[in-house]
């Protein structure tokens, strides 16, 4: 068992690093400080939130002796780099998804994490919330029977107008797919940590409302998106039309590993240009016994179906969770709980696994070799989509 006092750093400082240096706080992790993209944006940032260090580069943070724990949240494009010099350095790593651009990234990350012998997760948070875990408990006590099917979608409106614009858009900053890439994901790999069942073969069909959004003269933060007028008014002459081929929306098809009579199938949607939906991720699962269903805007809540009683509303509540779920669960029922409280969650899993010290242990939380599994399904439903055709996980190029 670990006994040093383990301490993180994080790099990026746009909308999720914040974030994470929040959640790192709340489970009493110390925090050296901070990398941005430039210098003078590390120590800006560093200030901000109140923190001993804006590094000036990533040698210099990974030079750092103090630091045991590199948490990623840099755009996409550069994943794949920076974890490999986080391994090399020796550091344990929580990188943001998508672990990497493609899924030769992410396998050679796989297998560089593996050799190391360092802690590696990816921050798939959402799976933390306490009525997830107790759904996931569910199925896998067999309380909703043999299940059927599974539907889900994630939806946003930060990207509504045309004047709407982050470097998410391009396909070089954040890789060939963007909705399902960037949300889609959290939805099946949520599906997935519930059910327990793999994705084996997709079919898709994604849509760009606008082949061409107008790029500011500075830089956009996700969700900081101004009214359409606002918009143009506040971009000026110094705005420029660029091209892009990232999807706003899309539907994806999905069959399931199955190991019963009926082999489970899903139907998904997901949007970044849906009005009125900030953050909207919804999930039902349908089963022999009885149905499961969830809603992120109302996250303290799963609805559960009966065909022959009436149906019930499980309000979280620890002492009336399972042993996993209520451990996950950090106040007393009628204290809601929400987003922030994932990260804090997922990190308190993560770092119970580094301070119980036997890496041999099989992690709980999600790993390189989930994030190299969503890129797959990712490259997959890519595939699908150019082809117009039924693809399955090991036929994907």
């Amino acid at each position: 068992m670990m006994s040093k006092k383990i301490t993180a750093a994080v790099v990026g400082t746009g909308f999720i690093g914040p974030v994470h240096v929040e959640a790192l706080r709340r489970i009493g992790i110390p925090i050296s400080g901070i990398l941005g993209s430039t210098a003078d944006k590390s120590a800006r940032s560093a200030t901000r939130l109140g923190l001993p260090l804006g590094y000036a580069s990533l040698d210099e943070l990974l030079d750092d002796k103090s630091v045991d724990v590199v948490h990623i949240t840099s755009p996409n494009r550069l994943h794949f780099d920076q974890v490999a010099a986080v391994l090399a350095a020796g550091k344990h790593v929580l990188c943001e998804k998508p672990l990497a651009m493609d899924t030769e990234q992410s396998s050679r990350l796989v297998a560089m994490a593996a050799l190391s012998g360092l802690v590696c997760g990816v921050n798939y948070n959402i799976r933390y919330y306490p009525l997830c875990i107790e759904a996931a408990q569910r199925v896998a006590a067999g309380e909703c029977g043999d299940l059927f099917h599974i539907t889900g979608s994630y939806v946003q409106d930060w990207l509504l107008y045309q004047t709407d614009f982050n470097w998410r858009v391009r396909a070089d900053e954040g890789g060939q797919l963007r909705a399902i890439a960037d949300i889609g994901t959290h939805l099946i790999d949520l599906i997935t940590f519930i059910t327990g069942k793999k994705v084996t073969s997709v079919c898709a069909s994604l849509q760009t409302v606008f082949e061409k959004r107008i790029r500011p003269g500075g830089e956009v933060e996700t969700f900081t998106g101004k009214s359409a007028s606002d918009s143009a008014r506040l971009y000026g002459p110094i705005a420029e039309w660029v091209d892009v081929q990232t999807e706003d929306f899309g539907s994806v098809l999905l069959k399931f590993a199955g190991d019963t009579k009926v082999t489970p199938q899903g139907a998904i949607h997901v949007s970044q240009v849906t009005a009125g939906k900030k953050n909207c991720l919804r999930y039902e699962l349908a089963g022999s016994r009885q149905s499961l269903s969830w809603n992120s805007e109302r996250p303290n809540e799963l609805q559960i179906g009966y065909r022959d009683r009436a149906n019930e509303t499980l309000v979280r509540d620890p002492a009336l969770l399972s042993k996993r779920a209520a451990g996950f669960a950090g106040y007393p029922g009628g204290h809601n709980e929400g987003f922030p409280d994932t990260f804090k969650q997922l990190f308190r899993d993560f770092y119970g696994y580094i301070k119980a010290g036997d890496f041999s242990a099989k992690p709980s939380f999600p790993t390189f070799s989930d994030g190299h599994r969503e890129i797959e399904i990712c490259e997959a439903i890519l595939q699908s989509h150019r082809s117009g055709e039924w693809v399955n996980l090991g036929d994907s190029k």
